[in-house]
């Protein structure tokens, strides 16, 4: 193989000696630099890049959506999850969407779970973090009501979904100015979500100044869950036959855990426990530690091969046992557990692709008492996922490290009008079959495609590092993360490297299309290539040459020998990294 750190990249390689972020949005990777140069650690810099991301990034992410945190503090070694994830309101049924609705859950009102990323990020500051809210929430404030350049990715989002924007004549009002979908370069303004931050700030500030910054940052979220924002989110709801109430709302607040963790080679890669997908990626990379993967050939048929059958072995795990923990017994240490691996691993044909979603692993195997399995039924046609989703990621002087991957964009469901604010849409990764282990059910937790990780090579490095891209997230960061760790890439060169990904499993998202078999290749991958894949059994489906829906990895790495910092960033999507 050639040098790959001599090879040249289209984003510029960024290294830095003192501290970094890297976004999926070059806006909010200024964001959260500026924070750092003012003082603040990593936790400050990410949470303020998050909240960027839900101004800049409304189509796919939002303020009031979902932001599941992982945290990496120096000095004590610990690592931590936020999960970041609302529930479902008490009133919710999914007998309800099995009468209305023919078992789906639509785009409406009914599928809006408590939305969790502004308590997500409140926590990360009161737990770890240094600023105050209104300090780290500014620039957001400032995006919202000065204006910022439309993207050409946000303009083909929006147009996509123009249909959806339109049902709600207030979001037309915001995302449709003129009655049109923005033209990339223009200025757009988000002036009601601007005033919606600036109210919590207030808050906050009123608060602080009698009682300190914890008592302002309890006043902050209580402005979001008890006071003013809180009331208009119920009053709307209850007029439109929505289901959120106040004590949905009220008594909301983020868990706080370890998250799991993972051994590959000589690095343990940390993952979000499965109220997400997050178990995907140390599944899969389980698999694959006894696969000589560098003998394979870097992109070569037989590597891309071996990599989407193991992530389909790991996907059909995910169909039938993951779900909220707090409602469903799921046997995560069973899943992770070597002997599990070494035999999942034994399933792979390295000549033949599984022609669908691979059997999951026994109950009995798992140590379960047996379960009714959840339903699986092959689709006609592909339904590409929700467009939703981004990510930031930082490491400050002292080592610390912030990974996030906020959102639930505003193109989905309504907003609450004269506030900006989208409830989180993310009942719509929810289940109605109630063999399901992901089923709806009042209080419990749709089963969240965003997963945020952090790994760590022994005594070499560390990084955070995550995607946007729905089902696809795990399969973007496998592809860089095998790249950097098998193949000695730089982070810009492994995030550049085409993509692929596997659609061979009931989709996270309504309405979970199944299409057995198919894959999808961004179309620099050669005619050949595809040739193989499909000899071997895969349905191979185009991408662009650079395809946003490929994923958007972006990853900081600290070397830990010499002290530097190295940033990747996506240019699938507007991303970028800042560092000194």
């Amino acid at each position: 193989m050639a040098d790959q750190h001599r090879m040249p990249t289209h984003h510029p390689r960024i290294i830095g000696t003192r501290h970094m972020v890297s976004s999926a949005n070059y806006l909010a990777a200024e964001t959260g630099f500026a924070i750092l140069e003012a003082g603040g650690n990593a936790i400050d810099a990410g949470v303020a890049g998050g909240i960027a991301l839900g101004v800049l990034q409304c189509e796919y992410v939002h303020f009031a959506g979902v932001a599941p945190i992982m945290i990496r503090l120096a000095e004590t070694g610990e690592t931590v999850s936020i999960s970041g994830l609302g529930p479902w309101p008490n009133l919710a049924s999914a007998a309800w969407f099995r009468e209305q609705q023919g078992g789906r859950i639509l785009s409406n009102v009914k599928r809006c779970v408590v939305p969790a990323a502004p308590d997500a990020w409140i926590t990360a500051l009161e737990r770890y973090g240094t600023m105050s809210f209104g300090d780290v929430a500014n620039a957001a404030i400032r995006f919202g009501r000065e204006g910022f350049g439309f993207q050409s990715i946000s303009h083909e989002v929006m147009t996509e979904a123009v249909d959806t924007i339109r049902r709600y004549p207030q979001n037309a009002a915001i995302y449709l100015p003129n009655g049109q979908v923005p033209k990339p370069g223009t200025r757009f303004f988000q002036s009601d979500l601007a005033n919606s931050i600036q109210y919590m700030a207030d808050q906050e500030a009123a608060a602080a100044r009698k009682g300190g910054r914890a008592a302002g940052l309890a006043a902050a979220r209580d402005a979001f869950y008890r006071g003013d924002i809180a009331q208009k989110i119920v009053a709307y709801h209850k007029a439109n036959d929505g289901w959120l109430r106040e004590d949905d709302l009220a008594e909301f607040r983020s868990d706080v855990e370890t998250p799991l963790s993972v051994r590959y080679g000589d690095v343990t890669v940390f993952g979000c426990r499965p109220w997400c997908q997050g178990p995907v990626l140390l599944q899969t990379l389980k698999i694959l530690d006894g696969i000589d993967l560098q003998a394979l050939g870097h992109n070569s048929p037989a590597y891309v091969h071996t990599l989407i059958e193991a992530l389909k072995l790991a996907f059909a795990d995910r169909h039938v046992y993951y779900g909220d923990p707090k409602f469903v017994d799921v046997p995560i240490d069973a899943l992770l557990s070597d002997a599990y691996a070494a035999r999942r691993r034994t399933l792979i044909d390295p000549l033949r692709a599984c022609p669908e979603m691979p059997q999951a692993g026994t109950a009995e195997e798992l140590g379960l008492a047996a379960r009714a399995a959840p339903a699986v039924k092959a689709d006609r046609e592909y339904v590409e996922g929700d467009p939703d989703t981004s990510y930031v990621c930082a490491i400050d002087r002292e080592g610390n490290c912030f990974s996030a991957t906020p959102s639930d964009g505003a193109i989905n469901g309504p907003v609450i009008p004269g506030t900006g604010l989208a409830p989180s849409s993310r009942g719509m990764q929810s289940w109605t079959d109630p063999a399901h282990p992901a089923c709806l059910a009042p209080g419990k937790r749709p089963r969240l495609t965003p997963n945020p990780s952090i790994a760590m090579r022994d005594g070499k490095w560390i990084m955070p590092f995550g995607s946007p891209g729905n089902d696809v997230q795990p399969q973007a960061m496998l592809q860089v993360f095998l790249n950097m760790v098998v193949f000695d890439m730089t982070p810009q060169r492994a995030i550049e490297q085409p993509r692929f990904a596997s659609s061979s499993f009931p989709s996270s998202s309504d309405p979970h299309s199944y299409t057995p078999g198919r894959m999808s290749m961004e179309r620099r991958f050669s005619d050949a290539t595809a040739a193989a894949l499909d000899q071997m059994g895969h349905s191979v489906n185009w991408w662009r040459e650079w395809e946003w829906k490929a994923g958007c990895v972006c990853a900081v790495v600290h070397d830990r020998e010499s002290g530097l910092l190295e940033g990747g960033a996506d240019i699938r999507r507007p991303g970028g990294v800042r560092g000194w």
